[in-house]
């Protein structure tokens, strides 16, 4: 039977590495789902899990145990991204990599892909012009299907807030979609 992720956490923090593999696996590609939603590049999305992973056993002791692991680790990733893309502009790549894949899709004919890609872009644009905060409460709630009590203690503020800049960011998205991604 596998180990409850708070007691893999308190293992994590007394330097156990299997507990770390063992968390490591059950929650990476959620991580990088994560950490790719919030703009961060797909070959820089890798490092920053792994930062996230390399830094657990120092911040595996101030998990309260008062909500889901998945939410927390999910709240740590939105910070180690934000953090990544402020260090680095190289989060552009996102939008390129997104927009490849879309466009190799074949079960669509050529004029829906088009239009498809299009809207993506648009969205991607305005996805882009959010702020990090807005954008990472959009990730967590629209994306990632966390409540605002859930989304807030991932990021440390008040669900009131999460909720305004959630506000804030469908106005904005809603606007730019409506201007065709023109600001």
């Amino acid at each position: 039977m596998p180990l409850a992720d708070d007691v893999l956490l308190e293992a994590i923090a007394r330097g156990d590495l299997g507990a770390l593999a063992e968390m490591y696996d059950r929650y990476h590609e959620h991580l990088r789902g994560v950490v790719c939603r919030t703009r961060v590049p797909a070959p820089d999305a890798d490092d920053v899990v792994h930062a996230v992973f390399m830094k657990l056993h120092e911040i595996a002791p101030s998990f309260d145990g008062a909500g889901s692991c998945r939410t927390w680790l999910s709240g740590v990733a939105v910070n180690f991204a934000l953090r990544h893309r402020r260090s680095f502009g190289r989060w552009l790549r996102a939008v390129a990599s997104f927009a490849t894949t879309v466009e190799r899709e074949t079960t669509r004919n050529p004029e829906m892909l088009a239009a498809g890609a299009e809207e993506l872009r648009v969205l991607e644009r305005a996805l882009a012009r959010l702020s990090a905060r807005k954008r990472a409460v959009f990730v967590l709630i629209e994306m990632e299907g966390l409540g605002a009590e859930e989304a807030g203690q991932a990021l440390g503020v008040p669900s009131a807030t999460v909720r305004t800049r959630l506000f804030h960011a469908k106005k904005e998205l809603r606007n730019a979609m409506q201007r065709g991604g023109v600001w």
